[in-house]
């Protein structure tokens, strides 16, 4: 007997429950997803919800730059580490959908791709979507995300697209269902603004355990999505 067995053994014995026992009611329950009370500010538009997520995110710290257009990515990213005198430097993950970008229009962007050891000062990501009613974006693991660009850089740049953004966290996990099914990404991120901490002297101290950080190159394409 696996060390599983033996553990689901004694729940069962606790319960009174046979090996055999039924878990139909169990297994449904799995299979549909049932929804408690969805709050009606998460229930939104596709233009109302990319509002929504703004406030929100900029409301818990981030910082938030809209464009028209993905081609108008990499100069927004250029634009905003020169506006905080940083380094023209970043660690991008190698996504397809930012590969793809036109990097070559902002030459004075040294960028390096794939994983972090924590030396590099700048990460930049896609996301996988985002929840409108707490401004929180949902990062999941992949080859093209390795998670330590999410946690090591002092600054975490995201490219999220505003087609992306499902209002509340219910609709967020059907997306997340119906994209991986049993296969789920071995992490899922859920990131609300910058790291932060007032464990110490109840003092917030911005980057306690991540990014000081956090800025949103958001391209709205609500009209197309």
């Amino acid at each position: 007997m696996s060390g599983r067995d033996a553990v689901l053994g004694r729940v069962r014995a606790a319960l009174s429950r046979g090996a055999d026992a039924d878990d139909t009611v169990a297994a449904d329950r799995v299979r549909a997803h049932p929804r408690h009370t969805v709050p009606a500010r998460g229930q939104l538009d596709a233009a109302a919800r990319r509002r929504l997520f703004v406030d929100m995110a900029t409301e818990a710290a981030a910082t938030v730059d809209v464009v028209g257009a993905p081609d108008e990515v990499p100069q927004a990213v250029a634009d905003y580490l020169v506006g905080r005198n940083m380094p023209p430097r970043l660690r991008m993950a190698p996504d397809p959908s930012l590969e793809g970008l036109p990097w070559d229009r902002v030459p004075m962007l040294d960028i390096s791709q794939g994983a972090t050891d924590g030396t590099d000062d700048v990460g930049l990501t896609g996301a996988f979507g985002a929840v409108a009613e707490t401004g929180t974006l949902l990062l999941a693991s992949g080859p093209d995300h390795p998670t330590t660009l999410n946690f090591l850089p002092e600054t975490h740049v995201v490219v999220l697209r505003a087609s992306q953004i499902a209002g509340p966290y219910e609709d967020i996990w059907d997306k997340v269902r119906a994209a991986f099914g049993r296969d789920l990404p071995r992490t899922l991120n859920f990131v609300t603004g910058p790291s932060r901490s007032a464990d110490i002297e109840q003092t917030l101290q911005m980057g306690a355990h991540g990014p000081r950080r956090l800025h949103i190159v958001l391209i709205d394409d609500t009209e197309a999505g």
